[in-house]
């Protein structure tokens, strides 16, 4: 049966500091070291056996799959990074103060920036970085909403994960609040309204026990 857990990263330094983080690439405060190898001595405890692991390229995702891994003992475990993994890119709002935004265009446009489905916040020009070098520049985002993060996410999801679950493989994504929520909207099927209450906890790895043909058999936190 294949099985699927996902793992959303755990506070980082700017979760700290209330800023939009998007694709800024912050580490993990210490709460958060200790959120991730907590959700890997639960991995352990409940005799999950990775046989891959995908993250994305963005230091607080691969850290946390670092620290799972190492606590459930599978550090050795194939390792695969993606941009098509990191969280939402939150456009002109990276780096900027949440209440401080919140005070200057309202608390209703900003609930609307962070949890419409198909509202994208004010775009930004993407800025160089060499993790992305070989990508088509116009791939690179100003700016996501869930829409787009899952339209990107898409082709990964095609391409890597479900051809190993189709193999009956036990899956780690050890990603973001926004790319989990996006994949568990195509996985579960939840519509474009219902998809904006769905909470991905943090230190609590979620698993899905999945149908040959990757319908959800039953899901539960550790």
């Amino acid at each position: 049966m294949p099985k699927l857990i996902f793992a959303r990263h755990g506070k980082s330094e700017w979760n700290k500091e209330n800023k939009f983080t998007g694709w800024v690439d912050v580490d993990l405060a210490p709460e958060g070291v200790e959120e991730a190898q907590d959700a890997g001595r639960k991995i352990k405890e409940a005799g999950i056996e990775f046989d891959v692991a995908y993250t994305s390229v963005l230091t607080r995702a691969i850290k946390t799959c670092h620290y799972i891994l190492e606590e459930a003992n599978q550090l050795w475990v194939p390792e695969v990074k993606s941009w098509r993994l990191n969280e939402r890119h939150y456009g002109a709002l990276q780096g900027l103060d949440k209440q401080d935004t919140r005070d200057k265009y309202g608390d209703e446009q900003v609930h609307i920036w962070r949890r419409s489905y198909d509202v994208l916040p004010p775009l930004t020009d993407p800025k160089a970085d060499r993790r992305y070098a070989d990508l088509d520049p116009r791939t690179i985002p100003g700016g996501e909403n869930l829409k787009v993060t899952l339209e990107r996410a898409l082709p990964f999801w095609e391409d890597q994960i479900a051809p190993a679950l189709r193999d009956g493989k036990t899956v780690l994504v050890a990603a973001h609040g926004n790319s989990l929520r996006a994949l568990a909207k195509h996985i579960e099927g939840i519509s474009d309204d219902d998809i904006m209450d769905l909470e991905i906890p943090t230190g609590k790895p979620s698993v899905y026990e999945l149908n040959d043909d990757l319908t959800v058999k039953d899901k539960y936190y550790l």
